[in-house]
C-alpha cells in the first residue's frame, strides 16, 4: 500500500499540511528532530571511502554561497520578505534525495553524496552569520545573535555526521544496521513536510492582510532560482564530465530544513519560497526522470 502512494506522497503530505495547518502548526516544534533523524539515516548510509572531491565541488560551493548573497541584495530594495525568500532558497543545502535522483538518472552518486556533505557542513557556519544581519536577531550584537543562532544550526548539521562517525568507530555494525532503514528517512521526509507546510499556512492565516501580492512573488522568485540553479549546476558539472551530479548539487534542495531556518529565524512568510521550491524542484526532476526512461 505505502508503495503505491509513494509517488505521492509529495501532494499528499502538502495536502494534509494545508487542511490540518492547526494541528501541525502546533506539533511545528518537532521540525529540527525529525530533520535531524533524516540526516541521520542519510549519513549511516553514507560510505566515507566512497566520496570523491571534484573541482566543480569548490565552484558549486561558490555559487551557491555568493549567490545567496547577492540575491538578498538585489532584492531587498524591493521588499525585505522576497529578498529572504529568495536567498534562503540558494543557501539551503543538497537534499538527502539528490544521490537517490542522481542515481535514477545514471549520474555520479559518490560526487553528488560528497558535495551534500560539504554544503551542510558549510551551511552550519555561513547560515548563523547571514542571518545575524537579515534576520529576526539583526538588532542583537553580532556575537549575541550569531551564537543565539549557531547553537541550533551547528548541532542540528553538524551532530548527526558526528555521531554517526562516533558509532562507526565504536561499532560498524550497528551504522550498517541503522543504514538499512534509510528508506524510512522517506516517509520521515513526508511528514515534516505535511508539518512545515501547516506551519507556513498557519503564519499566512495569522496575516492582518488579505493580499498575497508577495506570497505570490515569492512563489515565482523560488521557480526561477530554482531553474537558475539547475541550469548553472549542469553548467558547472559538464565542464568536469559531471553534468547530472552538478544539477541535483546545486538544484536538489533540503526543502525542510530551508522551510524550518524560514520560519525561525527570518520572516515566517518567507518561508513560502523553500515551500514552492518543493513543487518546482519536483517538477524538474520528474521531467528528467521521464526523458531518462524514455530514451532508455
Amino acid at each position: 500500500m505505502l508503495k503505491k502512494l509513494k509517488p505521492y506522497m509529495m501532494p499528499i503530505s502538502m495536502g494534509f499540511g494545508v487542511l490540518f495547518y492547526q494541528f501541525f502548526g502546533a506539533i511545528a516544534f518537532l521540525t529540527p528532530y525529525l530533520i535531524f533523524i533524516m540526516l541521520f539515516l542519510t549519513y549511516c548510509n553514507l560510505k566515507l571511502k566512497d566520496i570523491q572531491l571534484s573541482p566543480s565541488h569548490f565552484w558549486l560551493l561558490l555559487v551557491q554561497v555568493t549567490g545567496s548573497i547577492v540575491v538578498f541584495l538585489v532584492l531587498k530594495p524591493f521588499n525585505i520578505t522576497l529578498a529572504q525568500g529568495a536567498m534562503v532558497c540558494v543557501l539551503a543545502p543538497t537534499g538527502t534525495a539528490a544521490p537517490v535522483v542522481t542515481g535514477m538518472l545514471k549520474g555520479n552518486i559518490a560526487s553528488v553524496t560528497a558535495y551534500s556533505l560539504i554544503i551542510n557542513m558549510c551551511v552550519a557556519i555561513l547560515a548563523p552569520v547571514l542571518f545575524s544581519f537579515v534576520g529576526s536577531y539583526q538588532n542583537l550584537p553580532f556575537l549575541e545573535s550569531f551564537l543565539a543562532i549557531s547553537r541550533r544550526v551547528f548541532l542540528l548539521l553538524i551532530l548527526p555526521f558526528a555521531i554517526t562517525l562516533l558509532i562507526r568507530k565504536i561499532k560498524p555494525a550497528i551504522t550498517e544496521k541503522i543504514g538499512s532503514y534509510s528508506g524510512f528517512a522517506f516517509y520521515v521526509w513526508s511528514f515534516s513536510l505535511a508539518v512545515v507546510t501547516g506551519r507556513t499556512v498557519e503564519f499566512m492565516m495569522m496575516q492582518e492582510e488579505s493580499n498575497y501580492v508577495i506570497e505570490i512573488l515569492i512563489a515565482i522568485a523560488a521557480l526561477v532560482v530554482c531553474v537558475s540553479q539547475f541550469l548553472i549546476g549542469r553548467g558547472i558539472g559538464k565542464h568536469y564530465n559531471d553534468t547530472i551530479a552538478g544539477g541535483q548539487g546545486l538544484g536538489q534542495k533540503n526543502t525542510i530544513l530551508a522551510i524550518w531556518m524560514a520560519q525561525v529565524y527570518l520572516n515566517p512568510i518567507a518561508s513560502i519560497g523553500p515551500g514552492a521550491y518543493v513543487l518546482w524542484q519536483n517538477m524538474i526532476n520528474s521531467y528528467q526522470i521521464w526523458r531518462k526512461r524514455k530514451s532508455l
